[in-house]
């Protein structure tokens, strides 16, 4: 029971949804019956809110008018949150309350932390990536088996522990990246200001990757073609190593547009999305670049 409290008064745990079905925000649920919960909802369902709300008790319920993308709304849950230390979590994990407990202890324990990640495992019970390297040094993603808490150069973002107070000093989510990349850019932001990125081994969690939970196909496909070429762009722009691949996607966008007509004519839609979430993805780059570029003039 004290142990709950002390959780409770500590961790808020901060979910956003777009699209999750009922039974799987639901399973996330009863797992998290004793935390500070915040859900921030980009799909804006009032139906969902009203009956997570009946069955749970639910410190904060944001609805927001559009999918604003992750970044911007973990934002806005992070600004509302009134505890030390903040569990960003994605519906479609299963955690335990001594793995959460885990994560709080190596926070407190190890000097200069910025980030406490679990072990993640697959569905099979299978240890599956969690921490690498950056993107930009083209290693190869393995699955790192340690025998101990480590310090990491980079771990994904769908479940992590950090400050509010951390959070706030270091700038919160850059909001031009929507959904992918972001958790990059926090890690490299953090190991800039010398702080550490730690995997916890004893913290574990069963959570399938890169999953997008939307139902309608098109949209799937817009979302993640749009966001993950966009996202990547941006990522490489920031570090300055963007110029290849803009360059490369430049030289593809004519044959995009030939392609995405000729889809459209035989009527296979889910080509014509793809081909249009790349094109608008690489003008919509191109736009920000531009500005960018004036302002450093």
């Amino acid at each position: 029971m004290w142990t709950s409290i002390i959780m409770n008064n500590q961790i808020t745990i901060v979910i956003i949804l777009y699209e999750e079905s009922e039974s799987m925000v639901f399973k996330c649920l009863d797992n998290l019956q004793n935390f500070k919960i915040i859900i921030v909802d980009n799909a804006g369902n009032d139906l969902l809110k009203k009956k997570i709300e009946k069955k749970y008790d639910i410190y904060r319920y944001v609805l927001n008018p559009k999918n604003y993308g992750y970044s911007k709304a973990a934002n806005q849950a992070i600004k509302i949150s009134n505890t030390d230390f903040i569990l960003m979590f994605q519906a479609d994990g299963i955690i335990k309350q001594g793995d959460i407990f885990e994560l709080l202890e190596a926070h407190k324990k190890y000097e200069n932390t910025f980030i406490t990640s679990p072990t993640y495992y697959d569905h099979n019970k299978d240890l599956s990536y969690n921490a690498g390297h950056f993107p930009e040094k083209n290693i190869k993603k393995n699955i790192l088996n340690f025998n101990g808490d480590t310090c990491v150069e980079t771990v994904l973002g769908s479940i992590i522990m950090f400050k509010k107070k951390d959070m706030i000093d270091i700038g919160l989510y850059d909001e031009n990246f929507f959904l992918y990349f972001l958790d990059f850019d926090l890690c490299r932001r953090a190991r800039k200001m010398k702080r550490s990125i730690i995997q916890v081994s004893k913290a574990k969690v069963v959570h399938a990757h890169g999953q997008i939970k939307v139902k309608n196909q098109l949209k799937k496909i817009y979302i993640r073609h749009f966001h993950l070429t966009f996202d990547e762009l941006y990522y490489f722009f920031k570090v300055k190593k963007h110029e290849q691949i803009f360059q490369d996607l430049k030289k593809k966008v004519p044959k995009y547009i030939i392609k995405m007509i000729f889809n459209l004519i035989i009527l296979r839609f889910s080509r014509v999305v793809y081909f249009v979430s790349k094109i608008m993805a690489f003008y919509k780059f191109n736009e920000l670049f531009n500005k960018k570029k004036i302002l450093n003039e």
